[in-house]
């Protein structure tokens, strides 16, 4: 399993890595410039080369993830904001493909009620644009579309939306996703049985491609089943729990994908701990599918 944990980078990056080590995960995801703000970050080439080498020689983290800033909003009409918002994504695509990055993953924004229909086809040319203006030639760092929980007229709601994004790029192979297991939860996708987790994960592989999934966003969540509120809570701190988790996580064909926390922590993001009670879940899934195939066997 590869357990990994969102971490901060630093303005030097490098020690993001020994961060990600001090908790004992295996990958790691980081902002590569504040996710608050517009102005973009500075990083010299060496220290992007650095850090490319040092991901690759590096004994145990295998992955590192950059997160766009939250202010990207390539579903609105306002045209300056938009603008932007290609300029931001086309800036964090870059540096994380400088920087070895196994991709960007990004909150698409939200269409604020003109609906997903008026917006689908200019949110495809977007990260069209960013790709080519970063020179994301290659599908090493991709963009990566991140479920949303549902909330006002947020873009990425469901596997559909995400179906649609994909094929307004052309199914432009530098496009992935990454699942949010509280963002899955609150807009009322249910995986918690083996059996909900296989359909789940049988759509995504009819819809999207399961090559496209390049990994998960693992988390409990603070707001009920169906909720459509963002907001996340530490494993078996929250309604999800390990036991709606499991089955998921120990999906054979995700329990091997990087499992990023992104939990509160004691507030001041994921420790050692919360590495620790992911990998009990994602045993606790691979169980599951053990027993499952044992008592296929049996009959």
């Amino acid at each position: 399993m590869n357990i990994g944990a969102h971490v901060r980078g630093g303005g030097t990056l490098i020690p993001s890595l020994e961060a990600g080590v001090a908790l004992g995960a295996t990958s790691i995801q980081v902002f590569v410039q504040s996710p608050r703000m517009w102005k973009p970050s500075q990083y010299a080439p060496a220290l992007l080369d650095a850090y490319r080498d040092a991901q690759l020689a590096h004994p145990s983290i295998t992955d590192t993830f950059c997160h766009a800033t939250y202010l990207i909003n390539l579903a609105t009409g306002d045209a300056a904001l938009y603008e932007r918002s290609v300029t931001a994504l086309a800036h964090n695509l870059r540096v994380g493909r400088a920087m070895g990055a196994s991709g960007v993953i990004l909150h698409v924004g939200s269409h604020q009620g003109t609906g997903f229909d008026d917006v689908v086809e200019q949110i495809g040319r977007a990260f069209l644009r960013a790709l080519d203006e970063a020179e994301a030639n290659d599908d090493r760092c991709p963009i990566l579309i991140e479920n949303a929980a549902g909330a006002g007229g947020t873009v990425g709601r469901s596997l559909d939306e995400i179906e649609r994004l994909v094929v307004a790029t052309g199914r432009d192979e530098r496009i992935g996703i990454c699942v949010d297991t509280q963002h899955l939860f609150a807009s009322g996708v249910n995986v918690a049985t083996p059996a909900a987790a296989r359909r789940f994960v049988t759509e995504v592989d009819q819809r999207i491609g399961l090559g496209r999934l390049r990994c998960l966003h693992l988390n409990d969540s603070k707001t009920p089943f169906g909720s459509n509120r963002d907001r996340h809570a530490n494993i078996d701190e929250g309604e999800i729990g390990s036991a709606g988790l499991a089955a998921l996580v120990g999906h054979p064909k995700v329990r091997e994908l990087p499992l990023l926390l992104e939990v509160p922590g004691d507030g001041d993001g994921p420790r050692a701990v919360d590495v620790q009670a992911a990998r009990a879940v994602v045993e606790r899934g691979v169980a599951l599918y053990r027993r499952g195939a044992t008592k296929s066997r049996d009959k």
